[in-house]
Formats: C-alpha cells, structure tokens, sequence
C-alpha cells in the first residue's frame, strides 16, 4: 500500500502525458486518417487525459487521507492532526498538487470539447483539440519531470508539519483556488480554437460561437474566485482590508480584466463583423496572462502570501509563458489579412463605438497593473536592486481608470447600434441622468460631502435605472410573469446586465466602505476601555485553548452599545507546531448596515494592542461579487437557436462569413 498508491498516481500523470502528445499529433494531423478511425482515436487520447489525471489527483488524495508519508508531497505538507477537510484540501495547498488540479481540470475541459466536435471533417474542432493536446502535454510534463508528488522517501517521517496555516485555517481553501483554476484552465478553450482557426485559416465568427460558454464558464469562476479570494484574506490575514494590489492578486486580476474586454469585443464580432483581428488578440492575451499569472504564483520572483517555494516549475513555465506569446501573435501576424474586419464602426456614438471604448479601457487597466505588477522583477533582473510599486501607485492609476469604465458601463448599453443620434440618446439618457442627479443629492444631504462617494453612488444610481428602465420598455407587459419570461428568453443581454449591476454596486461598497471607514490602533490593559465607532470596547480577558493542530489564544473583547453588551469580539493567535511565527486571525462581526473588525497587534495575559476598524455596508461587497458572477453564469442559458448577443428592441445579428 505504501508504494502503490504513489506508483499509481505516477502511472495517471504518465498515461495523461501520453494520452495529451497523442491528441497533439491527431487533432493537428487529424486529415491524413479516415474519419471513423480519426474520431476513435481522438476520443482515446481524451480520456487518456481524463482517466490518467483522475487517477493522479485520486491517488494523492488516497495517499493524504491514508497519512502515507513516504510519499514526498504528503511528508511536506500535511500532518496526523490536520482535519478532515484541510487534509483533503492539501491536495492544492502546495506546488505540486496544485498542477495535478490544474491537469485534472484541463482535461475536463478538454473532454467537453471532444463531445462537441462532431467528427474530424469538422477542421475547426479537431485543431483546437490538438491544440488542448499540446497544452495538456506541457503541463502533464510539468507534473512528471518537475513537481512530481508522487517520489517515494527512503526514510520516511513519522509525521509531517502540514500545510501552510493560512491554508489550513478557513473554509474558503476548499473553494477559492478550485475557482480560480475552473477560470484560469477555461480560458485554454477559447485560445485553441483561435489558434486552430488561425492555423487551419478560418475567420468568420463560428470559433467565437462555439467558445463563447466556455469563455462565460471560465470568466464567471474567475469572478467568483477573485471574490472569495478577497473575502478571505479580509477573514483570515487581520490587515483589516480585502485587497492590497498583492502582485499575485494582479496575476489573477489581470486575465480577468482582458477576458472581460474579450466578452465585449466578441459580441460587436458576432453582431457587426468588426474587431476580428482584435478577437483573436484577446484570446491568445488572456490565455498567456493566465500563464504568466502561474509563474507568478509559482515561482518566487515576487514575494507573496500566495507565492509558493521556488522549483524547476518556475523557469518551465516563463518558457512556456514566451513561446506561447511568440508562437501565438507570429502566427495572428502572417494570417493579418485573413482576420482583418473589413468594416469600422461608423460612429463612437453607438453600441460598437461604446465597446471599443469599454476594450480600450480595460486593456489600458490591465496594461497598467501588469506594468506595477512587474516592473519589480524587471527592475532587479537588470540592476540586481530591489525595488517596490506600492499601493499608492495601483490607486492613483486604478481610481479614474474604474470611474471611466463605469461611465462607459453606463451609457454603452443604451446605445443603439451603427449610429446614435442626440434625440435617440437624450430619450434613453434622460431617466437615469435624473436618477444619477437624485441619489448624488440624497448622499450630499445625508451628510456625505467625499466627492468620490457622491460620483460613485451617482453613476450606480444611473446605471441600475437605466436597467430598469430598458427592462420595463422592452417587456410585453409590466408584469413579474411578463418581464420573466423576457428575462429568460434574452439571457446573454440580461446576465451581461445583472453583471453590470453587480459591478455598480461593488463600486458603491468599495467607495462608501473605503471612503467612510473609520481606523484606530488602541493599547489596553485588562479591564480597560475605550470609545470607537459609537461603542465602548473593553479588553476582559485572554485565554489559551488546545486544539489537535494548534495553541489558540485569545482575546476576549466586549463591545458595548448604551451600556448593553451587543458583541463579544475574539481575535486570535494560532500557533502551529513546526512554524516560527504564530498567525493571526481576526474577529469581524457583520451586519447589513457595517463590519466592526477587530485584530490583534500584540497579546500579552494582561495587555493588548488592537487594531480596530468600522467598514460601513461592507457585507455587501461579497453580495456584489456574487451578482457579477451570476450575471456570467445566467447568460449560459441562453437558448443555442438564438444569438445570445441581441440586445432587446434590435434587430437580428448580421451574419459573418469566414474571412470577413
């Protein structure tokens, strides 16, 4: 049993390695076999992939569960006390299992795009799967020659110091970092079928057509594991914020703002003809960000509290990371004419002038964390000098930036398509304008002069009436029954709506949250007392609890409201066996109108330092994340027999042929 398990995860990682150079050569090759024969060999290689990396990702599981520390990547990061949940979690808290997830994943991918590709007379399909195949090929080798869990120990440890204790110490692990990587490995798709479409010479819109779920899928759990990245460094860390322009935060913003930009600029493609060259440009970018973003998290050229040990993955992936970028934009150069749109938006002032504007900014925003992001790393390769971009940097650039887009958010979806003429823009324009107008004077009068507070709640105000009022004009009758069914028929144009929202809100709450926040650092010896946020915060007691993989310690804080006890705060130290310094974890008590998040800066029986902070409406934060990745996921179900991308009111997509 002790070698079993690890050989049979071996074994997977190789049959996944095999099974991945197999599916390169068929589907890049697919023409040269007859087309019964081509199918049934393709489908092989896929589930090569799909049962080889489910075998890996099974075994290391096994070999977890089982305390089997003669394997290496269980000697390392996991421990007899560890729970049940973070014990199956470890999985990926770790270099090494995190690429078994990250096969295992794209192999998933690649299996629902075999299902779709009717046989090998469908080019288009087949290139794109023998482009999956060479991806799945670099990342199973990654997984056999340079972060291989499965290497047996001569002397194996009794025990071990398991994982990371932020990885161990929240519900969130078992969440966040399988989204990211559903978003990261998703966007595999959409970039192989633009490379088959480049290599096999087909322009047209049919790529975009049949990537445009996988592209929803991966940029919908993107966005949520964005989200649930920020709630749980704001739960977890005790720097009483959610998010620090961390850089390996950036490699995960980055993909996401030019996927973002993708969705927008696919949908003028599909509807007018236009940006194709740009399509492709996207695509190839966002799936090299995503790898680029990797390297980040995986090599240690930033310091982070994400980043792992450095090891041979690091270089892997750089070079994959320049190869794909050289390969990828040569290629889009030499077919420069074959993917060159023939036609221009006629005017900015429409639906097509609106989104270019909306790509431009994006890809500026994306330009610009990517440049602070790695500046740094730049910096110290030439000059051997360590040099920082801070936050100040990413606010200054990142503020106008985001109000920019939440215009362009605003005004685009009301823009008709072609040609917007004064009148058209006024009678659209005129109900959100007063609503903008109306909310920005309510705040001013409810005492909030910060004028990004009243701009911010000013444009969100705009942006949901004009929502409001596009649903109510466009629905048969103004009825719940009537506006569902418009809901549900047009769920490409409404989930990008409720997206919309989403990200109007989240502005509010970051603006209200960030601008309103009140702050203190307080010192208190036991018994004492102080005023903050209205309440008064006493320091009663500190105590040690024992746990299976932890000395807890506690502080036991007592917020009073009027002299009546509303919230009993407990900030804690955890202390890890084998970990020199103890981890932190804050107490964050939340309601729908404000956060009071307490932290500890120092513990002593007597004596206690804490770092207070009053986060008005910030519960609402994660509600807006949850609504702009609902608004991904609700535009899947648009109906196939439609075009997804027709807004209500316009007329039925114009259709592009290949080439044009």
């Amino acid at each position: 049993m002790t070698t079993a398990v690890p050989a049979a995860g071996w074994s997977g990682a190789m049959l996944g390695l095999a099974g991945s150079i197999v599916l390169a050569v068929l589907g890049l090759r697919a023409q040269r076999w007859p087309d019964a024969v081509r199918r049934r060999q393709l489908q092989a290689a896929v589930w090569c992939m799909l049962g080889g990396a489910a075998l890996a990702m099974t075994a290391l599981e096994v070999a977890l569960l089982t305390d089997n520390f003669a394997v290496s990547y269980v000697a390392e990061t996991h421990s007899r006390a560890t729970p049940l949940l973070f014990t199956i979690t470890s999985a990926w808290a770790a270099l090494d299992g995190s690429m078994v997830l990250w096969v295992l994943i794209l192999a998933g991918f690649t299996a629902v795009v075999m299902r779709q590709v009717p046989g090998t007379a469908d080019r288009l399909g087949t290139g794109a799967l023998g482009v999956l195949g060479l991806v799945g090929a670099f990342f199973f080798g990654v997984v056999v020659l340079a972060a291989n869990p499965f290497e047996i120990l001569a002397n194996p440890p009794a025990d071990g110091p398991g994982a990371n204790p932020i990885l161990r110490d929240h519900l969130m692990v078992a969440f966040h970092p399988p989204m990211l990587y559903l978003g990261y490995v998703g966007f595999t798709v959409p970039f192989a079928f633009a490379m088959s479409a480049l290599l096999m010479r087909e322009g047209g819109v049919d790529w975009l057509r049949r990537t445009r779920r996988a592209n929803l899928v991966a940029w919908s759990f993107l966005t949520a594991g964005l989200v649930l990245g920020a709630w749980w460094s704001y739960e977890v860390l005790g720097w009483g914020g959610y998010w620090a322009w961390d850089p390996v935060e950036n490699a995960a913003l980055i993909p996401w703002l030019v996927a973002t930009a993708f969705l927008h600029s696919a949908v003028v493609q599909v509807r007018r003809g236009m940006l194709q060259a740009w399509n492709f440009v996207l695509a190839l970018a966002t799936f090299s960000l995503t790898i680029l973003g990797t390297f980040l998290t995986r090599s240690s050229v930033v310091i982070s509290v994400h980043s792992f040990s450095q090891s041979a993955v690091g270089p892997a992936l750089l070079a994959f990371f320049v190869l794909v970028v050289g390969a990828g934009f040569t290629l889009v150069v030499l077919r420069a004419e074959r993917v060159a749109s023939l036609s221009r938006p006629e005017s900015i002032a429409s639906r097509e002038g609106m989104f270019l504007i909306n790509n431009l900014l994006l890809s500026l925003f994306a330009f610009v964390v990517l440049l602070g992001t790695t500046y740094p790393i730049f910096v110290e390769a030439v000059t051997g000098q360590q040099v920082s971009v801070g936050r100040p940097f990413f606010d200054r650039m990142a503020v106008p930036l985001s109000f920019a887009l939440l215009l362009a958010m605003g005004v685009g979806p009301v823009t008709p398509y072609r040609r917007a003429s004064a009148a058209v823009l006024w009678s659209r324009l005129r109900i959100p304008l007063l609503a903008a107008s109306a909310a920005a004077a309510a705040v001013v009068a409810a005492g909030v002069l910060s004028p990004g507070v009243v701009a911010v709640v000013g444009i969100a105000a705009g942006i949901a009436a004009s929502t409001v009022r596009q649903l109510l004009v466009t629905a048969p009758a103004r009825t719940p029954a009537a506006v569902w069914r418009l809901l549900r028929g047009q769920r490409g144009y409404w989930g990008g709506q409720l997206a919309h929202l989403g990200v109007a809100f989240a502005a509010v709450v970051i603006a209200v949250s960030g601008g309103l926040a009140e702050r203190a650092t307080v010192t208190l010896d036991r018994g004492q007392s102080v005023d903050f946020a209205g309440y008064s915060v006493t320091f009663e007691v500190s105590e040690q609890h024992r746990q299976p993989d932890r000395l807890v310690t506690d502080a036991h804080i007592v917020l009073r409201s009027a002299g009546e006890v509303v919230r009993v705060a407990e900030p804690r130290l955890n202390s890890f066996p084998n970990q020199p310094q103890a981890v932190g974890n804050p107490s964050v008590w939340s309601t729908l109108g404000q956060d009071i998040y307490v932290s500890l800066g120092s513990l002593d029986p007597d004596r206690v330092t804490l770092n207070l902070y009053r986060y008005p409406l910030m519960v609402w934060l994660w509600v807006a994340g949850a609504l702009v990745a609902a608004g991904g996921f609700w535009a899947l179900g648009t109906p196939r027999r439609r075009s997804p991308e027709v807004p209500p009111g316009e007329k039925p997509p114009l259709e592009v042929r290949a080439g044009g």
